[in-house]
């Protein structure tokens, strides 16, 4: 099967170390195992590609860049054409795969005419989240191109079923909406793997892999290593990733006398040494505070469970249904310091219940939240030959 995989978000990085770039990567891999001919369009890659997809083929498209809010909307908007040309140019395809950009529809449109499935993986609600984290000049134009490319498209693959609730609120046919959560390589997190950071005696480590931006609550981790450590000075933190609260979490850290010299920032890592760091940890978390909208499929939680560390993490949309308190990992209230602090101690206090937490969240991503499962899905919904009547909007063309 001949897949095109899209991707025109400038947002997206597709060969970098963003966990969206990550998702991208993943899922060409898995898509590619399981015998698929890939070909990638997109508009942001940022690096050379990883050495394992040296060989993929890839179409540049234009990417809007910086500059006026409104006249990068009408860029992008413009670039539906050169999309609808490579595909073209390009083709035939069997199918069409595309990550959900705000002003992207001629992917969809394009499978929908050569009568081939188009399959459009949602991740968030990006109209709303382009509102009002990025700014949004013509909202009506988004709503117009979102409900062009919901329409055309043979599938739509929804992270979350709080995303799927969302797709839900579309005039669309609700059994075109598939939940497919994000996934793992468990092959890059080998049982029995070295940590890469020295183990301290007697101390106790506790982690986070991700981008350090306001709704991935590493505030609240901080607030809860200083209640920690000002009982047991055993404990330390160990925070991956980068992004723009780096320098104020780090600047509070060296402020902080019960945190200072025992919170290590490693900034951001390529996806070849998270491995290695979340051996290094005792526990991993995902801290996230009470967000209004949680649509999120981490990709963290499933490389913490695939490492075999035992999780604890907010008890907050998905993480309730993948994480099963007591048994894979242990949840806690979102956004309270205090909380976070109670399952943390009582890992402290148990290495037995550290491995048993461990071990059971690998079996379960082992058993069901691998790349190569999404895949199957992903190219089983591909198989579907069903009519798409695509509606028009007048002036569009």
């Amino acid at each position: 099967m001949r897949i095109a995989f899209v991707c025109t978000d400038p947002g997206v990085p597709v060969f970098g170390r963003k966990g969206c770039s990550i998702h991208v990567q993943e899922v060409v891999r898995a898509l590619r195992k399981r015998g698929a001919e890939v070909e990638l369009l997109a508009a942001r890659f940022d690096a050379e590609p990883p050495t394992d997809l040296g060989d993929l083929a890839v179409h540049r498209l234009p990417n809007a860049g910086k500059g006026e809010l409104a006249v990068r909307e009408q860029q992008s908007m413009a670039a539906n054409g050169a999309l609808r040309d490579t595909l073209h140019r390009h083709g035939p395809w069997d199918a069409i795969y595309e990550r959900y950009s705000l002003w992207s529809f001629a992917g969809m449109e394009h499978a929908a005419g050569a009568g081939i499935p188009g399959l459009l993986e949602v991740n968030a609600p990006l109209i709303e989240e382009q509102a009002e984290h990025r700014g949004l000049c013509d909202r009506a134009a988004a709503v117009r191109v979102t409900e062009r490319a919901f329409a055309a498209a043979t599938a739509l693959l929804a992270v979350s079923h709080e995303v799927a609730s969302y797709l839900n609120g579309f005039p669309l046919d609700c059994r075109n909406v598939h939940v497919i959560p994000n996934g793992v390589d468990p092959a890059r997190f080998p049982a029995g793997l070295s940590p890469c950071r020295p183990a301290v005696p007697g101390a106790f480590t506790v982690g986070f892999v991700g981008t350090l931006k306001p709704w991935h609550g590493v505030d609240v981790l901080l607030d809860a290593l200083g209640r920690l450590r000002s009982r047991d000075a055993a404990y330390r933190g160990l925070i991956v990733g980068d992004g723009p609260q780096r320098a104020a979490l780090e600047d509070r850290a060296g402020r902080d006398e019960l945190l200072r010299g025992a919170v290590e920032f490693t900034g951001a890592v390529s996806p070849e040494q998270v491995p290695s760091l979340l051996a290094s940890m005792d526990v991993a978390v995902a801290p996230y505070p009470d967000l209004r909208r949680f649509y999120f499929s981490p990709l963290k939680i499933y490389e913490y469970m695939a490492a075999g560390r035992p999780v604890v993490a907010s008890r907050i949309g998905q993480l309730e249904t993948v994480i099963e308190d007591g048994v894979n990992g242990l949840l806690c209230a979102p956004g309270d310091a205090a909380a976070l602090c109670v399952p943390i101690e009582r890992l402290r206090q148990s290495r037995e219940l550290c491995g048993r937490l461990g071990q059971a969240g690998r079996a379960c991503v082992l058993r069901a939240h691998t790349w190569e499962t999404v895949a199957g899905q992903i190219l089983t919904l591909a198989g579907r030959r069903e009519p798409v009547t695509v509606r028009m909007t007048p002036g569009d063309e």
